[in-house]
């Protein structure tokens, strides 16, 4: 119909038509949003920030509980969400404004358990959740479809996983869909090359109309042209810059879920020249040292956009949860007032001021060698910093900006490590 037809027909509808019209998905759907034909058992949907891919997976996983005409698959009343929290399968998978609760009519909503981990549909269809940094928990389920969303955020991804096909086991046609910004993984690679799965890709762009007024804009002067806004818009699995000093599959293979008991433990921090909404971050790292002298990445605090009160507070609140020996601080941009800043919240805190004499890329070049090395290891997930960490360039820069998690982990690793030894230099290969 013309645009005008259409206008005229829907003028006729009644409020419940209306509503039925408005959440015919299938309608409304871009097409990377539309399940794929062919036997697939793996559909893997790639896209950028805000392209869709939420609201995709949450219109799937309703439409194969729902027995859709518009979808193949068999629930076979049990199905899975899968994230790389249980904070995150909550706030988006399932409650968030694109989640299985909003795309699914009041009648025919599934009850959220929270503290069951549970969603329960009128039909007796059941939906559990599971962290990715617990495989795990998926032990002794069955599932005949699952929703594994950012899968390429989780932190043991191949765990996971594996772990779900052998729960793929319910009804005549088990399915999942997989729902994600791409990142250069090894796994997400091979993934992409399986006989059994099926891909689609959606860009920023293509789901412009929903999107804030100003944002497309925004990000493209920003980002357009860039490693990263090809990888965040574009959705492109972006490989390892070929001048970098770490790479993911290295990284990946350091990855631990629990850190032995250690000696000593250090709280890093990069605070920033300025305060407010488009100042840099605040890069905020724990690390430690055991009596092998291995290094472990304990955590990545750091904080966007704050004040001074409000990052001094993370970092001091980050020296008692983890029972730290003392604060490293660098004091190029602010001096005196960092120690300050700090001590002013904890009068006794034990800070460690130190001072950049060297550019990033030579500061960071002793720290690169210690990975080499097999002297580091990463607990859980640690998405942000990996990705400073992958596109840091000779330049300084990692995705064009200040990689203030980065220069907080050599800070920290500095502190445990290289402070009284000579630097050793490495070559970038």
């Amino acid at each position: 119909m013309q645009p005008a037809q259409q206008l005229a027909l829907i003028t006729t509808l009644d409020p419940f038509e209306k509503e039925e019209l408005s959440r015919t998905w299938w309608l409304w759907a871009h097409t990377p949003q539309i399940p794929p034909r062919g036997k697939w058992q793996k559909w893997l949907m790639m896209g950028g920030r805000g392209a869709g891919k939420t609201r995709a997976g949450a219109e799937w996983l309703r439409s194969i509980v729902a027995k859709d005409n518009y979808t193949i698959g068999d629930s076979a009343g049990r199905v899975a969400l899968i994230g790389e929290t249980y904070q995150d399968v909550q706030a988006v998978m399932i409650e968030g404004e694109s989640g299985l609760l909003s795309v699914h009519r009041k009648d025919k909503r599934p009850r959220w358990i929270a503290s069951r981990r549970r969603l329960e549909w009128p039909d007796g269809t059941i939906g559990q959740i599971f962290s990715a940094n617990d495989p795990d928990g998926l032990r002794g389920s069955q599932f005949g479809a699952a929703w594994c969303d950012e899968i390429a955020k989780w932190p043991y991804v191949d765990a996971t996983f594996d772990m779900l096909q052998f729960c793929m086991r319910l009804g005549k046609m088990p399915r999942q869909m997989i729902t994600t910004t791409p990142k250069p993984l090894s796994f997400l690679k091979q993934l992409v090359t399986s006989k059994s799965t099926a891909v689609t890709h959606s860009s920023t762009f293509e789901n412009g109309v929903n999107l804030a007024p100003g944002f497309l804009d925004y990000v493209t002067g920003q980002y357009g042209g860039t490693r990263l806004g090809r990888q965040e818009l574009d959705g492109e699995i972006i490989e390892d810059r070929q001048d970098g000093l770490w790479k993911r599959s290295d990284l990946e293979a350091m990855r631990i879920a629990m850190t032995p008991p250690l000696q000593r433990i250090v709280i890093a921090v990069d605070p920033p020249a300025s305060s407010g909404a488009k100042s840099d971050a605040c890069g905020i790292i724990a690390a430690g040292k055991d009596a092998e002298g291995l290094c472990y990445v304990l955590a990545d605090a750091t904080l966007q956009g704050v004040s001074p009160e409000v990052w001094s507070k993370q970092v001091v609140m980050l020296y008692h949860r983890y029972g730290a020996d003392c604060v490293v601080a660098e004091v190029n941009q602010g001096g005196d007032m960092v120690k300050t800043v700090l001590t002013m919240i904890e009068p006794s805190l034990p800070v460690v001021p130190v001072r950049a004499s060297r550019g990033k890329w030579v500061r960071a070049e002793p720290v690169a060698m210690l990975y080499a090395q097999g002297k580091v290891r990463h607990t859980g997930g640690l998405a942000e910093l990996e990705d400073q960490m992958c596109d840091f360039g000779p330049d300084g820069l990692s995705n064009g900006r200040s990689p203030d998690r980065l220069d907080a982990l050599v800070w920290a690793l500095n502190e445990l490590v290289l402070r009284n030894q000579k630097q050793p230099k490495v070559r970038s290969t």
